[in-house]
């Protein structure tokens, strides 16, 4: 289907990929994967034409439909959501228009027509209904819909105009005019971002049961297992295929490395040993020819080179002080936000709930349910409309909002923004805090303002440990870091000697932490006394 031959692309000095390539087969659901900056977004972009190369090719043929859901959402304006998927349909789409078209002429609204005429349309009318129904044109309404509802957005919001939606949910309107698509090749550059995880789920099944290729990328390693059964990695200036999903990939990694490692190492010896030949014996004339010898045989071989190692985040809490038994309990607590228009609008009421020392809390529910404006409470940046909530004694909380990336000052360098958080720490303890979340060198005194989302997750997660707590409340810390990172923050959280509430739609990530679940729904909180799995049975999400 799509075929990536000795591929060569580099911006600048920069080499992503020398002399790739992978092949997409009908059928293959495949995850990209690889460290941020090593060109997995580059290689979606070459396959839709939107770069050069530098070297190689990439053929398939001018019939493949390929749909490619990006991070960046088109304008949207003067339609429904409905109509807005269904106009993204492409060739259905048009085909729909020339029916009508046809139907308007054959039914004398856009005047007379003579036989000839009329005979010209009827074939052609026969034509464009054929093959809108082998592009499954009459179920699109009803795939749109289905799609729509699946993504979050329900009957009653189909014919909302789409300037009505905030960026989260027009990303969702694009996702859905990418899957009503059916194409033939399907390439998602992270499509579980924005989504809760209901919705997360409903796309998961959805994919699989897609019967087009599939070539993504994700974050979200739970859901990259259940999905693919190809990984290719775009690593070390080159591109890997392994067969299997995200977890065999891991192993299957671990067992070339160790490969290449005794690969290496047998070279280097014998390598040392002809070295060692050639320097005894080079002044002697009778020994000048095997000298030579060697010496073209070891311009001939090539050097096994071991790639450098991805650098992941690597840090630990500081041990915290002790907090008191009961770290939050509210009572009668809800929320209602006021419009601009008067109306108001209740989030929840009447929650119920407390948090002991130690726990690690998962709050879920889906987008809307109230979850980060429950966390903002606990941390103190909200009042509630009615009810309490009370922190318990010795509480040191440390907050990271959705919000927290706006917080950093964008004209500040990184090593200032975390010199004014900590006044009284030394430099060396300032470097060793940003070296532990990659900030090394001269990218210290990089601008806040040009950073990436990921930068700056970790920059404000830096400011958190910057200084004792022994509380975490943490919404949505997952977003923006790549698999590794999230791995490592995974690790240091299972570490932490304190209490943690958490908001995140990864679900490999809750399963590695949380102890209770707090799930809000409808305006009520329902309590899981189990880990995330044991919430995910009970209430009917395992699978």
């Amino acid at each position: 289907m799509i075929h990536f031959t000795n591929v060569s692309k580099q911006y600048g000095e920069q080499i992503l990929y020398q002399g790739a390539s992978f092949q997409v087969r009908p059928g293959d659901k495949i995850g990209l994967v690889g460290p941020n900056g090593a060109g997995k977004s580059t290689v979606f972009r070459i396959i839709m034409n939107e770069e050069g190369l530098d070297g190689g090719n990439v053929t398939f043929s001018d019939k493949l439909v390929i749909g490619y859901f990006s991070q960046e959402v088109a304008e949207m304006k003067g339609r429904s959501a409905l109509e807005e998927v269904k106009a993204g349909v492409g060739r259905v789409s048009e085909l729909a228009r020339k029916i009508e078209e046809c139907e308007r002429k054959l039914q004398g609204l856009d005047g007379e027509l003579n036989d000839d005429q009329m005979m010209q349309i009827v074939e052609k009318y026969g034509e464009y209904q054929m093959e809108f129904e082998a592009r499954d044109g009459y179920t699109l309404d009803s795939r749109s819909k289905e799609i729509l509802t699946g993504l979050g957005i329900g009957p009653e919001d189909y014919d909302r105009p789409v300037e009505a939606f905030s960026g989260g949910w027009k990303m969702r309107i694009e996702l859905a005019k990418i899957l009503a698509l059916k194409p033939d090749v399907l390439l998602m550059d992270e499509p579980t971002n924005h989504l809760d995880l209901e919705t997360i789920i409903w796309l998961e099944e959805w994919l699989q049961k897609f019967k087009g290729a599939l070539v993504m990328t994700s974050h979200d390693r739970e859901f990259m297992n259940r999905v693919v059964t190809r990984i290719i990695e775009v690593a070390n200036k080159t591109i890997t295929n392994y067969s299997g999903n995200y977890d065999f990939y891991l192993k299957e990694r671990e067992i070339r490395k160790e490969q290449l490692l005794s690969s290496a190492k047998k070279q280097q010896d014998m390598l040392a040993k002809e070295e060692e030949f050639i320097a005894r014996f080079a002044a002697r004339a009778s020994h000048a020819a095997q000298v030579q010898s060697r010496v073209k045989k070891l311009d001939k071989i090539e050097r096994i080179e071991i790639p450098a190692e991805d650098r992941v985040m690597s840090f630990e809490f500081p041990d915290p002080p002790r907090s008191g038994t009961e770290v939050v309990k509210f009572n009668d607590l809800s929320k209602v936000y006021h419009k601009e228009n008067g109306a108001e609008k209740s989030v929840f009421k009447n929650l119920r709930g407390q948090v002991q020392r130690l726990e690690k809390i998962a709050v879920v529910g889906v987008n809307g349910a109230g979850k980060s404006t429950l966390l903002k409470i606990m941390a103190g940046a909200l009042d509630p409309t009615q009810g309490t909530c009370t922190v318990g004694a010795s509480v040191k909380t440390g907050y990271f909002s959705q919000s927290a990336l706006d917080v950093l000052d964008p004209k500040k360098t990184i090593f200032d923004e975390i010199c004014d958080r900590i006044p009284h720490a030394t430099l060396g303890y300032v470097r060793n805090l940003l070296g532990a979340f990659l900030f090394s060198g001269d990218d210290v005194y990089k601008k806040i303002g040009i950073l990436s989302g990921g930068e700056k997750s970790r920059v404000v997660l830096a400011t958190i440990l910057a200084s004792p707590v022994n509380f975490l409340i943490l919404d949505e810390p997952t977003n923006h870091l790549d698999i590794k990172s999230r791995e490592m923050l995974l690790e240091s959280i299972q570490k932490f000697e304190g209490t943690v509430v958490i908001v995140s739609h990864d679900r490999h990530f809750l399963k590695g932490i949380a102890t209770r679940v707090f799930e809000v729904d409808h305006g009520e909180l329902l309590t899981y006394e189990g880990n995330f799995d044991y919430y995910m049975s009970k209430s009917g999400r395992g699978h």
